[in-house]
Protein backbone atom coordinates (compact mmCIF):
# COMPACT_ATOMS: atom_id res chain seq x y z
CA UNK A 1 0.00 0.00 0.00
CA UNK A 2 1.64 3.15 -1.55
CA UNK A 3 1.45 6.38 1.30
CA UNK A 4 -1.11 8.54 1.67
CA UNK A 5 -3.67 5.36 0.52
CA UNK A 6 -6.77 7.15 2.01
CA UNK A 7 -6.32 10.11 0.25
CA UNK A 8 -5.66 8.56 -3.23
CA UNK A 9 -8.41 6.08 -2.94
CA UNK A 10 -10.30 9.64 -3.69
CA UNK A 11 -12.74 9.24 -1.64
CA UNK A 12 -14.62 12.56 -1.96
CA UNK A 13 -15.83 13.11 1.35
CA UNK A 14 -12.72 12.45 3.58
CA UNK A 15 -10.06 13.98 1.32
CA UNK A 16 -7.96 15.86 3.92
CA UNK A 17 -5.11 14.26 6.41
CA UNK A 18 -3.53 15.75 8.98
CA UNK A 19 -3.75 18.86 11.39
CA UNK A 20 -6.32 21.51 11.10
CA UNK A 21 -6.66 25.09 11.04
CA UNK A 22 -10.26 26.19 10.55
CA UNK A 23 -11.62 29.45 10.62
CA UNK A 24 -12.11 29.40 14.38
CA UNK A 25 -8.32 28.93 14.61
CA UNK A 26 -7.54 31.51 12.02
CA UNK A 27 -9.36 34.47 13.72
CA UNK A 28 -7.82 33.33 17.16
CA UNK A 29 -4.11 33.07 16.09
CA UNK A 30 -4.32 35.77 13.13
CA UNK A 31 -3.47 33.59 10.64
CA UNK A 32 -4.18 34.26 7.15
CA UNK A 33 -7.53 33.47 5.77
CA UNK A 34 -6.40 30.78 3.26
CA UNK A 35 -6.97 27.66 5.44
CA UNK A 36 -4.84 24.73 5.84
CA UNK A 37 -5.90 21.21 5.83
CA UNK A 38 -4.08 18.43 7.16
CA UNK A 39 -6.60 16.27 8.48
CA UNK A 40 -10.17 14.09 7.53
CA UNK A 41 -12.80 17.25 7.22
CA UNK A 42 -15.42 17.42 4.65
CA UNK A 43 -15.80 19.95 2.26
CA UNK A 44 -18.93 22.12 2.14
CA UNK A 45 -21.55 22.17 -0.41
CA UNK A 46 -20.28 25.63 -1.77
CA UNK A 47 -16.98 24.39 -1.81
CA UNK A 48 -14.60 22.13 -4.52
CA UNK A 49 -11.06 20.93 -4.52
CA UNK A 50 -8.70 21.06 -7.02
CA UNK A 51 -5.36 19.74 -6.85
CA UNK A 52 -5.48 20.01 -3.21
CA UNK A 53 -6.56 23.85 -3.08
CA UNK A 54 -10.05 24.97 -1.89
CA UNK A 55 -12.38 27.06 -3.68
CA UNK A 56 -15.38 28.81 -2.42
CA UNK A 57 -18.06 28.56 -5.83
CA UNK A 58 -20.14 31.08 -3.47
CA UNK A 59 -20.58 34.45 -6.49
CA UNK A 60 -18.41 32.49 -9.02
CA UNK A 61 -19.94 33.18 -12.01
CA UNK A 62 -19.11 29.85 -14.96
CA UNK A 63 -18.55 30.81 -18.37
CA UNK A 64 -20.21 26.97 -18.79
CA UNK A 65 -23.29 27.68 -16.25
CA UNK A 66 -24.22 26.73 -12.85
CA UNK A 67 -23.91 22.85 -13.47
CA UNK A 68 -20.87 22.95 -11.98
CA UNK A 69 -21.68 22.97 -8.44
CA UNK A 70 -23.82 19.65 -9.13
CA UNK A 71 -20.29 18.29 -7.47
CA UNK A 72 -20.07 20.73 -5.13
CA UNK A 73 -18.62 19.41 -1.82
CA UNK A 74 -16.22 17.45 -3.96
CA UNK A 75 -13.00 16.47 -4.72
CA UNK A 76 -13.41 18.17 -8.69
CA UNK A 77 -9.39 17.73 -9.62
CA UNK A 78 -10.14 15.01 -12.46
CA UNK A 79 -13.05 16.52 -13.72
CA UNK A 80 -12.04 19.86 -13.93
CA UNK A 81 -9.35 19.02 -15.94
CA UNK A 82 -11.23 16.40 -18.48
CA UNK A 83 -13.29 19.72 -19.15
CA UNK A 84 -10.97 21.92 -19.48
CA UNK A 85 -8.03 20.04 -21.78
CA UNK A 86 -5.86 23.69 -22.36
CA UNK A 87 -6.78 25.29 -18.66
CA UNK A 88 -3.80 26.73 -17.21
CA UNK A 89 -3.49 28.31 -13.31
CA UNK A 90 -4.30 31.94 -14.71
CA UNK A 91 -8.15 30.03 -15.24
CA UNK A 92 -8.24 29.15 -11.40
CA UNK A 93 -7.10 32.54 -10.40
CA UNK A 94 -11.24 33.43 -11.19
CA UNK A 95 -11.79 31.45 -8.13
CA UNK A 96 -11.78 32.44 -4.29
CA UNK A 97 -9.00 30.32 -3.06
CA UNK A 98 -10.30 29.50 0.95
CA UNK A 99 -7.93 26.68 1.75
CA UNK A 100 -5.17 23.99 0.95
CA UNK A 101 -4.66 20.58 1.88
CA UNK A 102 -0.56 20.15 1.92
CA UNK A 103 -0.71 15.82 1.58
CA UNK A 104 -2.98 15.79 -1.28
CA UNK A 105 -1.92 13.10 -4.43
CA UNK A 106 -3.89 11.89 -6.93
CA UNK A 107 -3.81 8.17 -8.87
CA UNK A 108 -3.95 10.04 -12.23
CA UNK A 109 -1.44 12.33 -13.81
CA UNK A 110 -1.90 15.03 -15.97
CA UNK A 111 0.88 16.95 -18.44
CA UNK A 112 2.29 13.49 -19.50
CA UNK A 113 3.90 13.88 -22.89
CA UNK A 114 1.34 11.54 -24.22
CA UNK A 115 -1.72 13.77 -23.46
CA UNK A 116 0.33 16.77 -24.54
CA UNK A 117 1.38 15.54 -28.23
CA UNK A 118 -2.51 14.53 -28.58
CA UNK A 119 -3.79 17.18 -27.46
CA UNK A 120 -1.38 19.84 -29.73
CA UNK A 121 -1.97 17.74 -32.75
CA UNK A 122 -5.91 17.49 -32.41
CA UNK A 123 -5.90 21.64 -31.88
CA UNK A 124 -4.66 21.49 -35.20
CA UNK A 125 -7.77 20.72 -36.59
CA UNK A 126 -10.06 22.16 -34.11
CA UNK A 127 -9.31 25.02 -32.68
CA UNK A 128 -8.53 25.36 -28.47
CA UNK A 129 -12.20 27.29 -27.62
CA UNK A 130 -13.75 26.32 -30.86
CA UNK A 131 -14.66 22.57 -30.30
CA UNK A 132 -18.46 23.01 -29.75
CA UNK A 133 -21.56 22.05 -32.31
CA UNK A 134 -20.74 23.55 -35.40
CA UNK A 135 -24.70 24.35 -37.88
CA UNK A 136 -24.64 20.85 -39.33
CA UNK A 137 -24.64 19.28 -35.93
CA UNK A 138 -27.49 21.81 -34.66
CA UNK A 139 -29.57 21.52 -37.48
CA UNK A 140 -29.01 17.42 -36.72
CA UNK A 141 -30.52 18.13 -33.47
CA UNK A 142 -33.03 20.48 -34.31
CA UNK A 143 -33.85 17.10 -37.14
CA UNK A 144 -34.48 14.84 -34.03
CA UNK A 145 -35.85 17.01 -31.60
CA UNK A 146 -38.55 17.38 -34.14
CA UNK A 147 -39.08 13.90 -35.08
CA UNK A 148 -39.53 13.22 -31.32
CA UNK A 149 -42.08 16.00 -30.83
CA UNK A 150 -44.00 15.13 -34.00
CA UNK A 151 -44.14 10.92 -32.93
CA UNK A 152 -44.87 12.01 -29.36
CA UNK A 153 -47.44 14.45 -29.99
CA UNK A 154 -49.43 11.89 -32.42
CA UNK A 155 -48.59 9.10 -29.35
CA UNK A 156 -50.79 11.62 -27.27
CA UNK A 157 -53.19 12.70 -29.25
CA UNK A 158 -54.09 10.19 -31.83
CA UNK A 159 -53.42 6.98 -30.03
CA UNK A 160 -50.50 4.72 -29.62
CA UNK A 161 -49.96 1.78 -31.73
CA UNK A 162 -47.34 -1.26 -32.24
CA UNK A 163 -45.15 0.94 -35.32
CA UNK A 164 -45.25 4.01 -33.23
CA UNK A 165 -44.14 2.30 -30.20
CA UNK A 166 -41.10 1.45 -32.23
CA UNK A 167 -40.43 4.58 -33.83
CA UNK A 168 -41.16 6.52 -30.75
CA UNK A 169 -38.58 4.79 -28.67
CA UNK A 170 -35.84 5.11 -31.33
CA UNK A 171 -36.46 9.02 -31.54
CA UNK A 172 -36.05 8.92 -27.87
CA UNK A 173 -33.13 7.23 -28.16
CA UNK A 174 -31.89 9.43 -31.17
CA UNK A 175 -32.12 12.29 -28.51
CA UNK A 176 -30.42 10.61 -25.81
CA UNK A 177 -27.42 10.03 -28.13
CA UNK A 178 -27.12 13.08 -30.53
CA UNK A 179 -29.08 15.82 -28.37
CA UNK A 180 -28.60 15.65 -24.38
CA UNK A 181 -25.51 13.88 -24.82
CA UNK A 182 -23.30 16.22 -25.65
CA UNK A 183 -25.30 19.48 -24.14
CA UNK A 184 -25.06 17.93 -20.57
CA UNK A 185 -21.62 17.78 -21.38
CA UNK A 186 -20.78 21.25 -22.16
CA UNK A 187 -20.58 20.54 -25.95
CA UNK A 188 -23.37 21.52 -27.53
CA UNK A 189 -23.02 25.27 -28.00
CA UNK A 190 -20.51 27.93 -26.14
CA UNK A 191 -23.97 29.69 -24.47
CA UNK A 192 -24.64 27.99 -21.37
CA UNK A 193 -28.12 28.68 -21.57
CA UNK A 194 -28.12 26.22 -25.03
CA UNK A 195 -26.61 23.47 -23.63
CA UNK A 196 -29.01 23.56 -20.71
CA UNK A 197 -32.05 23.48 -22.84
CA UNK A 198 -31.01 20.71 -25.08
CA UNK A 199 -30.01 18.59 -21.88
CA UNK A 200 -33.36 19.00 -20.32
CA UNK A 201 -33.65 15.74 -23.32
CA UNK A 202 -32.19 13.44 -20.97
CA UNK A 203 -35.50 13.75 -18.77
CA UNK A 204 -37.59 13.99 -22.01
CA UNK A 205 -36.96 10.30 -22.58
CA UNK A 206 -37.18 8.89 -19.15
CA UNK A 207 -33.82 9.93 -17.50
CA UNK A 208 -33.11 13.18 -15.30
CA UNK A 209 -30.46 15.93 -16.45
CA UNK A 210 -28.88 16.15 -13.16
CA UNK A 211 -28.70 12.34 -12.63
CA UNK A 212 -27.35 11.80 -15.67
CA UNK A 213 -24.61 14.31 -15.26
CA UNK A 214 -23.56 12.96 -11.87
CA UNK A 215 -23.19 9.07 -12.78
CA UNK A 216 -22.01 9.91 -16.33
CA UNK A 217 -18.84 13.29 -15.58
CA UNK A 218 -18.20 10.73 -12.58
CA UNK A 219 -17.77 8.10 -15.07
CA UNK A 220 -15.79 9.74 -17.59
CA UNK A 221 -13.68 10.86 -14.55
CA UNK A 222 -12.38 7.32 -13.32
CA UNK A 223 -13.67 5.17 -16.32
CA UNK A 224 -13.26 1.80 -15.71
CA UNK A 225 -11.51 2.03 -12.17
CA UNK A 226 -12.14 -0.70 -9.84
CA UNK A 227 -13.85 1.41 -7.18
CA UNK A 228 -14.42 5.05 -8.59
CA UNK A 229 -16.30 4.18 -12.10
CA UNK A 230 -20.41 3.78 -10.67
CA UNK A 231 -21.29 2.48 -14.30
CA UNK A 232 -18.84 -0.84 -13.79
CA UNK A 233 -20.91 -1.86 -11.11
CA UNK A 234 -24.68 -0.70 -12.09
CA UNK A 235 -25.55 -4.38 -13.08
CA UNK A 236 -24.39 -6.32 -10.28
CA UNK A 237 -25.54 -8.60 -9.23
CA UNK A 238 -28.07 -9.48 -12.30
CA UNK A 239 -24.53 -9.81 -14.40
CA UNK A 240 -20.90 -8.24 -14.07
CA UNK A 241 -18.92 -5.54 -16.64
CA UNK A 242 -16.30 -6.07 -14.22
CA UNK A 243 -13.53 -9.15 -14.22
CA UNK A 244 -13.25 -10.26 -10.29
CA UNK A 245 -11.38 -12.74 -9.76
CA UNK A 246 -12.31 -16.57 -8.90
CA UNK A 247 -13.08 -16.89 -5.24
CA UNK A 248 -14.41 -13.52 -5.21
CA UNK A 249 -17.70 -12.66 -3.21
CA UNK A 250 -18.78 -10.52 -5.82
CA UNK A 251 -18.90 -13.04 -8.51
CA UNK A 252 -22.26 -15.14 -8.73
CA UNK A 253 -23.24 -18.52 -10.30
CA UNK A 254 -25.34 -17.42 -12.64
CA UNK A 255 -22.65 -14.89 -14.11
CA UNK A 256 -21.51 -18.16 -16.17
CA UNK A 257 -24.74 -17.66 -18.44
CA UNK A 258 -24.51 -13.72 -18.52
CA UNK A 259 -23.04 -13.33 -22.09
CA UNK A 260 -26.85 -15.13 -23.33
CA UNK A 261 -28.84 -13.04 -21.07
CA UNK A 262 -27.13 -9.59 -20.59
CA UNK A 263 -28.56 -8.19 -23.62
CA UNK A 264 -32.12 -8.59 -22.94
CA UNK A 265 -31.38 -7.69 -19.30
CA UNK A 266 -30.65 -4.47 -20.83
CA UNK A 267 -34.20 -4.03 -22.22
CA UNK A 268 -35.29 -2.91 -18.89
CA UNK A 269 -33.12 0.14 -18.56
CA UNK A 270 -35.92 2.30 -19.60
CA UNK A 271 -38.42 0.89 -16.76
CA UNK A 272 -35.35 1.16 -14.69
CA UNK A 273 -34.93 4.79 -15.04
CA UNK A 274 -38.63 5.92 -15.45
CA UNK A 275 -39.42 4.51 -12.20
CA UNK A 276 -36.68 5.28 -10.19
CA UNK A 277 -37.27 6.72 -6.75
CA UNK A 278 -33.95 8.84 -6.94
CA UNK A 279 -35.82 11.44 -9.09
CA UNK A 280 -37.14 12.11 -5.98
CA UNK A 281 -34.01 13.72 -4.15
CA UNK A 282 -31.44 13.27 -7.26
CA UNK A 283 -28.80 11.71 -5.22
CA UNK A 284 -27.86 9.27 -7.94
CA UNK A 285 -26.95 6.06 -5.74
CA UNK A 286 -24.17 4.76 -8.35
CA UNK A 287 -22.18 8.24 -7.86
CA UNK A 288 -22.91 8.42 -4.05
CA UNK A 289 -21.95 4.83 -3.63
CA UNK A 290 -18.31 5.35 -5.05
CA UNK A 291 -18.07 8.55 -2.49
CA UNK A 292 -19.58 11.36 -4.28
CA UNK A 293 -21.34 14.22 -2.11
CA UNK A 294 -24.59 15.46 -3.61
CA UNK A 295 -26.25 16.66 -0.97
CA UNK A 296 -25.56 20.59 -1.56
CA UNK A 297 -28.27 23.09 -2.30
CA UNK A 298 -27.90 23.61 -6.00
CA UNK A 299 -28.81 19.77 -5.92
CA UNK A 300 -31.94 20.09 -3.31
CA UNK A 301 -33.14 23.13 -5.11
CA UNK A 302 -33.53 20.85 -8.79
CA UNK A 303 -35.67 18.27 -7.31
CA UNK A 304 -39.15 19.94 -7.72
CA UNK A 305 -38.06 20.48 -11.14
CA UNK A 306 -36.74 16.83 -11.91
CA UNK A 307 -40.30 15.63 -10.11
CA UNK A 308 -42.50 17.60 -12.23
CA UNK A 309 -41.09 16.61 -15.46
CA UNK A 310 -40.89 13.17 -14.84
CA UNK A 311 -44.73 13.30 -13.80
CA UNK A 312 -45.16 14.98 -17.23
CA UNK A 313 -42.77 12.20 -18.91
CA UNK A 314 -45.20 9.35 -17.17
CA UNK A 315 -48.06 11.01 -18.42
CA UNK A 316 -47.61 11.38 -21.70
CA UNK A 317 -45.87 8.22 -22.44
CA UNK A 318 -47.50 5.13 -20.19
CA UNK A 319 -50.47 6.87 -18.99
CA UNK A 320 -52.34 8.04 -22.37
CA UNK A 321 -51.90 4.75 -24.34
CA UNK A 322 -54.70 3.94 -21.73
CA UNK A 323 -57.35 6.62 -23.26
CA UNK A 324 -57.29 4.32 -26.79
CA UNK A 325 -56.56 0.79 -26.13
CA UNK A 326 -57.42 -1.89 -23.30
CA UNK A 327 -55.09 -2.20 -20.34
CA UNK A 328 -53.30 -5.31 -22.16
CA UNK A 329 -52.64 -3.59 -25.50
CA UNK A 330 -51.45 -0.31 -24.14
CA UNK A 331 -49.31 -1.89 -21.68
CA UNK A 332 -47.44 -3.78 -24.63
CA UNK A 333 -47.31 -0.95 -26.63
CA UNK A 334 -45.15 0.72 -23.43
CA UNK A 335 -43.42 -2.20 -23.15
CA UNK A 336 -42.68 -2.27 -27.01
CA UNK A 337 -41.51 1.69 -26.07
CA UNK A 338 -39.30 1.02 -23.37
CA UNK A 339 -37.87 -2.45 -24.77
CA UNK A 340 -36.62 -0.66 -28.09
CA UNK A 341 -35.16 2.72 -26.49
CA UNK A 342 -33.28 0.61 -23.87
CA UNK A 343 -31.82 -2.07 -26.13
CA UNK A 344 -30.66 1.32 -28.41
CA UNK A 345 -29.13 3.13 -25.59
CA UNK A 346 -27.82 0.44 -23.40
CA UNK A 347 -26.28 -1.95 -26.26
CA UNK A 348 -24.43 1.16 -27.57
CA UNK A 349 -22.99 2.19 -23.78
CA UNK A 350 -22.06 -1.39 -23.28
CA UNK A 351 -19.64 -1.46 -26.48
CA UNK A 352 -17.93 1.53 -25.06
CA UNK A 353 -15.71 0.11 -22.43
CA UNK A 354 -16.70 -4.13 -22.26
CA UNK A 355 -14.45 -5.50 -24.80
CA UNK A 356 -11.62 -7.96 -25.21
CA UNK A 357 -8.19 -6.38 -24.06
CA UNK A 358 -10.01 -3.37 -22.70
CA UNK A 359 -8.21 -2.38 -19.32
CA UNK A 360 -10.45 -3.24 -16.43
CA UNK A 361 -8.32 -1.63 -14.12
CA UNK A 362 -6.31 1.38 -15.25
CA UNK A 363 -4.75 2.19 -11.89
CA UNK A 364 -3.39 -0.48 -10.64
CA UNK A 365 -0.43 0.34 -10.55
CA UNK A 366 -0.56 2.88 -8.57
CA UNK A 367 -1.73 0.82 -5.70
CA UNK A 368 1.02 -1.37 -6.12
CA UNK A 369 3.97 1.40 -6.29
CA UNK A 370 2.36 4.56 -5.87
CA UNK A 371 3.25 5.73 -9.33
CA UNK A 372 0.72 7.66 -10.54
CA UNK A 373 -1.06 6.59 -13.82
CA UNK A 374 -1.40 9.26 -17.02
CA UNK A 375 -5.46 9.51 -17.19
CA UNK A 376 -5.23 10.32 -20.87
CA UNK A 377 -3.48 6.90 -21.34
CA UNK A 378 -6.24 5.40 -19.26
CA UNK A 379 -9.27 7.02 -20.99
CA UNK A 380 -8.04 5.38 -24.01
CA UNK A 381 -6.93 2.14 -22.97
CA UNK A 382 -10.45 1.64 -21.69
CA UNK A 383 -12.58 2.76 -24.51
CA UNK A 384 -13.10 1.54 -27.89
CA UNK A 385 -14.11 3.35 -31.26
CA UNK A 386 -15.89 1.56 -34.20
CA UNK A 387 -16.86 2.36 -37.85
CA UNK A 388 -17.19 5.87 -39.07
CA UNK A 389 -19.04 9.57 -39.65
CA UNK A 390 -22.24 7.62 -40.58
CA UNK A 391 -22.34 5.91 -37.73
CA UNK A 392 -21.23 8.97 -35.59
CA UNK A 393 -24.94 10.84 -37.03
CA UNK A 394 -26.46 7.58 -35.97
CA UNK A 395 -25.08 7.78 -32.27
CA UNK A 396 -24.16 11.11 -31.52
CA UNK A 397 -20.57 10.45 -32.19
CA UNK A 398 -20.47 7.64 -29.46
CA UNK A 399 -18.89 5.12 -31.69
CA UNK A 400 -15.81 7.53 -31.30
CA UNK A 401 -15.72 6.76 -27.76
CA UNK A 402 -11.73 6.99 -27.66
CA UNK A 403 -12.05 10.44 -28.61
CA UNK A 404 -14.92 11.24 -26.55
CA UNK A 405 -13.13 10.58 -23.56
CA UNK A 406 -10.10 11.92 -23.97
CA UNK A 407 -12.24 15.37 -25.26
CA UNK A 408 -15.49 15.04 -23.69
CA UNK A 409 -16.52 18.52 -24.28
CA UNK A 410 -15.57 18.48 -27.95
CA UNK A 411 -18.83 18.20 -29.66
CA UNK A 412 -19.31 14.55 -31.08
CA UNK A 413 -19.70 16.14 -34.39
CA UNK A 414 -15.79 16.95 -34.51
CA UNK A 415 -14.43 13.47 -33.60
CA UNK A 416 -14.46 11.66 -37.25
CA UNK A 417 -11.87 13.98 -38.04
CA UNK A 418 -9.74 13.78 -34.95
CA UNK A 419 -9.98 10.21 -34.78
CA UNK A 420 -6.76 9.40 -37.54
CA UNK A 421 -4.91 11.62 -35.54
CA UNK A 422 -5.59 10.52 -32.28
CA UNK A 423 -4.83 6.96 -33.31
CA UNK A 424 -1.65 7.89 -34.80
CA UNK A 425 -0.24 9.39 -31.77
CA UNK A 426 -1.42 6.55 -29.73
CA UNK A 427 0.28 4.55 -31.67
CA UNK A 428 3.74 6.76 -31.96
CA UNK A 429 3.30 6.44 -27.30
CA UNK A 430 2.46 2.50 -27.23
CA UNK A 431 -1.10 3.05 -26.36
CA UNK A 432 -3.99 0.30 -26.92
CA UNK A 433 -6.18 2.09 -29.47
CA UNK A 434 -9.45 -0.28 -29.89
CA UNK A 435 -10.51 -0.08 -33.60
CA UNK A 436 -13.42 -1.89 -35.45
CA UNK A 437 -14.60 -0.84 -38.41
CA UNK A 438 -18.32 -2.41 -38.34
CA UNK A 439 -20.46 -2.26 -35.11
CA UNK A 440 -21.22 -6.03 -35.29
CA UNK A 441 -17.46 -6.76 -34.94
CA UNK A 442 -17.37 -4.48 -31.52
CA UNK A 443 -20.37 -6.34 -30.41
CA UNK A 444 -18.50 -10.42 -30.80
CA UNK A 445 -16.17 -8.70 -28.65
CA UNK A 446 -18.09 -7.60 -26.10
CA UNK A 447 -20.04 -10.64 -26.25
CA UNK A 448 -16.89 -13.23 -25.98
CA UNK A 449 -15.77 -10.57 -23.04
CA UNK A 450 -19.00 -10.61 -21.05
CA UNK A 451 -18.61 -14.95 -21.44
CA UNK A 452 -15.08 -15.03 -20.52
CA UNK A 453 -15.54 -12.44 -17.61
CA UNK A 454 -18.54 -14.25 -16.15
CA UNK A 455 -16.56 -17.75 -16.07
CA UNK A 456 -13.80 -16.42 -14.76
CA UNK A 457 -12.21 -17.42 -17.73
CA UNK A 458 -9.34 -14.32 -18.14
CA UNK A 459 -7.85 -15.74 -14.60
CA UNK A 460 -6.82 -19.62 -15.94
CA UNK A 461 -3.27 -19.63 -15.71
CA UNK A 462 -2.50 -16.61 -14.17
CA UNK A 463 -1.06 -15.77 -10.28
CA UNK A 464 -3.33 -13.32 -8.33
CA UNK A 465 -1.42 -10.17 -8.73
CA UNK A 466 -1.95 -9.87 -12.44
CA UNK A 467 -4.50 -8.61 -13.98
CA UNK A 468 -5.75 -10.72 -16.97
CA UNK A 469 -7.08 -7.19 -18.63
CA UNK A 470 -4.74 -5.12 -17.84
CA UNK A 471 -4.65 -3.58 -21.15
CA UNK A 472 -0.62 -4.21 -21.01
CA UNK A 473 -0.37 -7.89 -21.42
Amino acid sequence: MPPNADINRLRQRTIYKGDIIDNDDIATQNEPTVRSYNNIKELRGNEVMIDGIVYDLDGFVHPGGDSIKIFGGNDVTVQYKMIHPYHTRHHLTKMKKIGTVQTYKNEYLFGTEFEKEVKREVAKIVKPFEEFGTNLYLARCVFYIALLVVLQYTWVNSGSSLPLAWALGISQALIGLNVQHDANHGAASKRAWVNDLLGFGADFIGGCKWNWMSQHWTHHAYCNHNEMDPDSKSSEPIFTFCDYPKDDERRKPHHIYQAFYFLPMLSMYWLSEVFNAQVLDLQQRGAVSIGIKLDNDFIKSRCKYAIAIRVLYIYMNIVTPFFFHSPLRAVMHVLILGFVESLTLATLFTLSHNFENSDRDPTADFRKTGKQVCWFKAQAETSSTYGGIVAGCLTGGLNFQIEHHLFPRMSSCWYPFIAPVVRKVCKKHDVRYAYYPYIWLNLISTVKYMHRVGNAMNWEDWEDELRPLSGRN
